[in-house]
Parts: structure tokens; C-alpha cells; sequence
């Protein structure tokens, strides 16, 4: 990892023996083993850390973006129109039974004129792409 060979470290081991003495040497060669694998633990723990952020971070980055995502299909839906026809609209009840006004033929006189008979106003159709009107369930 770090590039030390093993002639290195034996070069190490025989200077740590010459300062230490061979009584001191297992015991501080323990106490260096211990405090080296403290630190490679903390190490990683704070590696795993660092990498579960990340990993949250962009689980929340994909769930946004997927968020905006099915908000644009759902505006696409709305504003673009329905290629479909349009239903024709059922005649209400009052306009199925309202009486019906004869037609006068052209007749060389008239007995009488024919006054033309006023029907409720129904509302407009709207168009099938009218902005104004919300959208309608397919």
C-alpha cells in the first residue's frame, strides 16, 4: 500500500529490537499491532459513512428526478389534446318531449302566420382542445 518491502520492514524490526531490547519488543510490537488496527477500523467506518451519504444522496436525487419526471407525463397528458372524436351529445329529457313546431310548406296563401316557438338555451359544447375547461377522464 504503501510501497514498504520486505527488506524494509525487516530493517525496522532490527532497529526496534536494538532500541527496544528483546524484553519490550512483543509487548510493544502488540500495542502497535492494536493501535494500528483501531485505526483501520475508524478508517473505514468513516469510508462506509462517507459512501452510504453518497449512496442516500442519490437514491434522493433519483426519486426527485422520477418526481419530475411523472409531473411532466401528467402535464403532457392535459395539454396535449385526445385524438379521439368527440361523443355527440344525448337530448335531454325537456328537449326529447318539447312539442314539435310544424313546418309551414309554401302555400299559395297563408291562413296564418306561424309564430317561431322559443326553446331553452343550452350551454355551448366546448371544443375538444378548450384550454379554459379542466381535462376529461379517458
Amino acid at each position: 500500500m504503501f510501497g514498504i518491502s520486505f527488506t524494509e520492514l525487516l530493517l525496522v524490526g532490527l532497529v526496534a529490537l536494538l532500541v527496544l531490547g528483546p524484553e519490550r519488543l512483543p509487548g510493544a510490537a502488540r500495542t502497535a499491532g492494536l493501535w494500528i488496527g483501531r485505526l483501520k477500523r475508524s478508517f473505514n467506518a468513516i469510508k462506509q459513512e462517507v459512501e452510504r451519504e453518497i449512496g442516500a444522496d442519490e437514491i434522493r436525487r433519483q426519486l426527485h428526478n422520477e418526481h419530475i419526471l411523472s409531473l411532466e407525463q401528467e402535464a403532457r397528458k392535459i395539454l396535449a389534446p385526445t385524438q379521439q372524436e368527440p361523443t355527440p351529445v344525448q337530448p335531454t329529457a325537456e328537449q326529447a318531449t318539447a312539442p314539435q313546431v310544424p313546418v309551414a310548406e309554401p302555400a299559395a296563401v297563408p291562413a296564418e302566420p306561424v309564430a317561431p316557438v322559443e326553446t331553452a338555451p343550452t350551454a355551448p359544447t366546448p371544443a375538444p382542445n378548450d384550454p379554459t375547461q379542466p381535462p376529461r377522464a379517458s
